[in-house]
């Protein structure tokens, strides 16, 4: 690779770069500009003006969950006739179903047959507790409104909550037995008690919240939380309900949605860690994410699943059902630029219901971190959201890297020095196995002078076969083995994708300071861009600087070795850590500070193992071997036999 050649690619790179910021640059301002008239027109009751206001900036920047819910609530303030609002109507102005009104009068009341009496009301809160989880309960739809888990905070120390009631919908929708849609999200539930508050400290405790049909008819939803638990029973009675639903439903419709929050500083890779889990009932774990080229994914599942699950980067909202989900359709929706969600998910699950008997059905929720010991307790495979990668890697994850981390962390509280701990066991373990190698390596450095006579003995193009036979002479002679330095390489691998699946999604690193780094989950940053370079991000990190010096370090160790000077390869030595640098500058800084340490130490025990080598036994015995006859490989062996058995003559050398 040339000097022009570098330029080139330099002023390519550049240019790039330079239109990326002037179009985003441009985008942004068009649409704080539209957001700015927008609101103002709201504020001063402009309604039409802002909602065509709203509309605007939402074809500049598509699906921002916040102008969603402004574009609602102004559709239901416009609507001509508060009876023809409906709450899952899709909405032209967004192309997703409406969510519940951020403020303003409720919708009127609609026709539930039976269950009309419970169209209005008045909405309260009850909370259920204990010390790890709080969750509010409303009244209306007798829904979890928020769960917030009080050992956490998000990234900028606010309480952590997985979700709010304004962006979620939760309920079981079906038929009566005169044809009218019941959503019991929509429904005001009654409590069985007065009390406000359940604090599960020492016993568990429960809510009971009753939806009234008539003649003493209703669903019973039960809360149940124990203590020390992120675990909640959730149990639904469905008492004289038989003769209200429809004679020709075999199924409810459990519909579960939500806006996934940010809770992390690094966006990039929270969202890189967010997905829609479902365990098949009896069977594997699967994984439903958005793909890269669309913003809203969909899929229906026809078999019995046994959980569903919203997971963050550390945390999640799970639904399981002790006996099974008949079927399912979920879908996943990017909220691109928006800076308060992440995804919006949905799930509508079927449930089996006996009419002429209908059954309890036993629900739980999981409202809690992605800890493996955890979600390992818990059971129903759950510790599948933890991800560690498939395969030989979630095996070395599994059975050698978490059990030797939770090792070291009984006795030591410093994450960084229990990654360097485990870095140094690792390649403890590893060095019988890469001892050889790297004196292959080194071996290859005393031959490397011989190497250089035949490289000047061949120099034309027309003796490059005979430059690489003579090479392979050689080596043979000598007793090496030149491909011997890629086998510590190929052992690390597998280590290498563990510890990239390792870090990213340990929750203990998460807000664990280390040196400059304060949170080791996420990228470390010792400066601040006053710009965003595409897919380096607007921050240089620290350890990824120093993981890319380190890397450069340890090629150049291997890179002097014989047949490591063509251009070519010159220009993948450094073209390969330069891209490794740019992609994981937004990635964990204890993945990137893990893979410094690995290099400095592949260093020391490359350097100590070519001390060991004696380069006068490696000349004397290259010396002895020039006088013996090359031995014939097995190969030539089994040609020339049947070279002979055809009748023909033994080639000569």
């Amino acid at each position: 690779m040339d000097r022009n050649t570098i330029i080139g690619i330099i002023l390519i790179f550049a240019i790039f770069v330079g239109f990326s910021v002037y179009n985003n640059n441009k985008a942004n301002k068009a649409y704080e500009k539209q957001i700015i008239n927008a609101d103002s027109l709201y504020k001063n009751g402009h309604l039409e003006d802002a909602r065509t206001a709203y509309m605007t900036a939402l074809r500049i920047k598509p699906n921002q969950p916040d102008v969603i819910l402004k574009l609602n609530d102004i559709n239901m303030r416009l609507a001509p006739a508060a009876g023809e609002v409906k709450k899952d109507s899709v909405n032209k102005s967004t192309g997703q179903k409406a969510l519940p009104p951020a403020g303003g009068k409720e919708p009127a009341i609609k026709q539930y047959g039976p269950f009309s009496g419970a169209a209005t009301g008045k909405n309260d809160f009850i909370t259920l507790e204990n010390d790890k989880l709080e969750l509010k309960i409303s009244l209306k739809g007798g829904k979890v409104y928020s769960a917030r888990l009080k050992d956490y905070k998000t990234f900028d120390s606010k309480p952590l909550v997985l979700f709010d009631g304004d962006s979620t919908v939760f309920g079981f929708n079906f038929f009566t037995a005169d044809n009218k849609p019941v959503q019991t999200n929509d429904l005001y539930f009654n409590p069985v008690k007065d009390q406000k508050s359940y604090v599960a400290s020492r016993d568990q405790q429960s809510v009971v919240l009753r939806l009234a049909a008539d003649s003493g008819r209703y669903i019973e939803y039960i809360y149940s939380l124990a203590p020390d638990k992120y675990m909640v029973d959730f149990k639904v009675n469905f008492v004289s309900m038989g003769s209200l639903v429809a004679s020709n439903q075999s199924s409810i419709t459990l519909d579960w949605r939500m806006y996934l929050p940010q809770q992390e500083k690094g966006r990039q890779n929270e969202e890189a860690n967010v997905a829609i889990k479902y365990k098949y009932f009896q069977d594997e774990v699967n994984t439903f994410a958005n793909s890269q080229r669309k913003e809203t994914d969909k899929t229906d599942i026809t078999t019995k699943l046994t959980w569903i699950a919203y997971k963050d980067q550390f945390f999640s909202s799970v639904i399981l059902n002790t006996d099974f989900f008949q079927n399912a359709s979920i879908s996943a929706t990017k909220t691109i630029g928006s800076a308060k969600y992440l995804r919006y998910y949905t799930a509508e699950a079927g449930i089996p219901f006996n009419v002429t008997s209908p059954q309890p059905v036993n629900l739980k929720f999981y409202f809690g971190p992605n800890h493996f010991t955890t979600l390992k307790k818990e059971g129903y495979e759950l510790d599948q959201l933890v991800t560690l990668g498939k395969n030989i890697i979630r095996w070395i994850n599994r059975f050698v890297i978490i059990p030797i981390f939770n090792w070291l962390n009984e006795y030591i509280s410093n994450y960084g020095l229990i990654i360097l701990i485990l870095t140094i066991i690792i390649k403890i373990v590893l060095f019988p196995l890469t001892y050889k190698s790297y004196q292959a390596q080194a071996k290859m450095a005393v031959l490397k002078p011989m190497v250089d006579e035949l490289n000047v003995k061949f120099s034309r193009k027309e003796d490059a076969m005979k430059k690489q036979q003579a090479q392979m002479d050689l080596y043979k002679r000598a007793g090496v083995n030149p491909m011997g330095g890629c086998l510590p390489m190929l052992l690390q691998m597998p280590i290498l994708f563990a510890m990239f699946r390792f870090f990213p999604g340990s929750i203990e690193l998460r807000q664990q300071h280390f040196l400059w780094a304060t949170d080791l989950s996420t990228y470390d940053s010792i400066l601040t861009l006053p710009f965003a370079i595409p897919i380096y991000g607007n921050h240089v990190s620290l350890f990824t600087l120093l993981m890319t010096a380190s890397t450069l370090l340890t090629m150049k160790m291997t890179g002097s070795q014989p047949g490591s000077d063509q251009p070519g390869m010159k220009a993948m030595t450094y073209m390969m850590p330069v891209m490794f640098m740019l992609i994981l500058n937004n990635f964990s800084a204890a993945l990137t500070y893990y893979y410094f340490l690995a290099n400095i130490l592949t260093y020391v025990q490359n350097l100590a193992s070519k001390r060991f080598i004696n380069a006068e036994a490696v000349l004397a015995k290259l010396e002895e071997n020039k006088k013996k006859p090359v031995p014939k490989s097995k190969w030539q062996q089994r040609l020339e036999e049947a070279a002979k058995q055809r009748g023909l003559s033994t080639p000569r050398k």
